[in-house]
């Protein structure tokens, strides 16, 4: 195969190197992430009975190899350019780890024990070029199939549109009950996530 020449500093390969160093990370109990500093990258995995998940439960195993989810968490006023020792003090990454365990807990048919995640503190420049090659990399069944994982409440007047298909399939968040029923039901979904999966990991 022809390509040309190797660029450590290229676009893809930065993204890889960033994928790379957060996989050497230790996986821990999703239920026992502490609260430290930094602004990152994490993934979160899946190792339990829910059958639409089987193929990725046995892929998992003990390792924790294959993410349900991945995603970012900037600093604070990111997006209004802060400083880097202001992000090296922000505690983001560890919040929204910790926000995604308190909505596995409240769902119905899941079990926060069954959940691991691995994260990595990274430069905020950083973060959107590492959360695309994560997404790109692994294709996460809760990023590309099952909307609505990483979804806040969204308040008093402000509902549009229906609920999103997480709430649907793992009902629990007192604040999705808000949104009008989809036309599509959980079984639906969970066939589609079974093919999804087959087509990925089988």
């Amino acid at each position: 195969m022809t390509s040309g020449p190797f660029s450590p500093l290229a676009m893809e390969s930065l993204g890889h190197s960033i994928v790379t160093r957060m996989m050497e990370m230790n996986a821990i109990p999703l239920d026992d992430v502490p609260r430290f500093a930094g602004a990152g990258l994490y993934a979160i995995y899946y190792r339990g009975p829910f059958q639409a998940y089987s193929l990725l439960a046995q892929a998992n195993g003990d390792r924790s190899a294959v993410p349900i989810y991945v995603g970012k968490a900037a600093p604070s006023g990111a997006r209004k350019g802060i400083d880097v020792a202001q992000t090296s003090a922000s505690h983001a990454l560890a919040d929204r780890v910790r926000q995604h365990a308190a909505s596995i807990r409240a769902a119905q048919n899941l079990d926060i024990t069954d959940f691991d995640a691995r994260w990595l503190v990274v430069e905020d420049i950083w973060i959107p070029l590492g959360e695309s090659a994560l997404i790109r990399q692994h294709r996460p069944v809760w990023n590309a199939i099952v909307d609505g994982f990483g979804n806040h409440d969204p308040g008093k007047g402000r509902i549009n549109g229906t609920r999103p298909r997480w709430d649907t399939l793992h009902p629990g968040r007192p604040w999705a009950d808000k949104y009008p029923q989809r036309d599509e039901t959980s079984a639906e979904i969970e066939q589609e996530i079974e093919e999804y999966l087959r087509s990925r990991l089988a």
